[in-house]
């Protein structure tokens, strides 16, 4: 994943397109917007960049409700998902676990096809759905599972730092023992923690009315690639 930025006169001319959302806990924000300011526009601005050749998504609506907010979390999201160097397939495995963990439909449904599109196959990434937490301590089920051994160590660090926040010194100690460097570490444990928060903004707020729907299953997803 690497970020190519695209030209400031084209990020000035560009529409933010989306579909009319009604429903959030709160209203979403105009998908242009409304004010003579030139701060909120070049937020408006620097979003519809990195989210091009998309339109403005509805979580960006949400946020935009706070313009300043909105800018700095595009910033870091943005940093997560295209300027690191961890293995994307690897990385949306760990956001689409933080997704089951905490119930983020959303996320799932976003992030479970760029899992596929990164390498990821179906049924290690049907066992990332379906496999219970091991932030208790027990990993039987993930270790019996067709994960690799890497995926596995990313899997309970992920569990471990959703679930109970602190990670445990073996889990830790799992995690290095996979040859990752202190650049991977970093952005591994920065990406689970940002798609934490992530999952509890869009699920506090029911961002796109996901809450109460059903993941789309892992044959779906598949479908959908074809």
């Amino acid at each position: 994943m690497r970020f190519k930025p695209l030209l400031k006169h084209f990020t000035t001319l560009r529409k933010y397109t989306t579909t009319p959302l009604l429903k959030m806990r709160l209203p979403y924000a105009p998908s242009t917007p409304q004010t003579t300011d030139p701060e909120t526009t070049e937020i408006y601005n620097r979003i519809a960049a990195r989210r091009h050749p998309r339109p403005i998504i509805p979580l960006d609506l949400a946020l935009l409700n706070s313009p300043p907010v909105a800018d700095g979390w595009n910033s870091f999201v943005g940093a997560i998902r295209t300027r690191t160097s961890v293995d994307p397939g690897l990385l949306e495995l760990a956001v689409s676990r933080v997704a089951v963990l905490t119930s983020a439909v959303y996320e799932w449904n976003a992030h479970a096809p760029l899992a596929l599109k990164g390498g990821i196959k179906a049924e290690e990434l049907q066992a990332v759905r379906t496999i219970p937490s091991t932030a208790a301590g027990d990993a039987d089920e993930l270790q019996k599972s067709v994960l690799s051994d890497k995926q596995r160590a990313v899997v309970r660090y992920a569990d471990e730092m959703t679930v109970n926040v602190k990670v445990r010194d073996e889990t830790f100690e799992l995690l290095r023992a996979q040859g990752f460097s202190d650049r991977e570490v970093v952005e591994i444990t920065t990406g689970i923690a940002c798609y934490n928060c992530v999952s509890r903004v869009l699920v506090a707020l029911d961002v796109n009315e996901c809450n109460g729907t059903e993941m789309k299953s892992v044959e779906e997803l598949v479908e959908s690639l074809k």
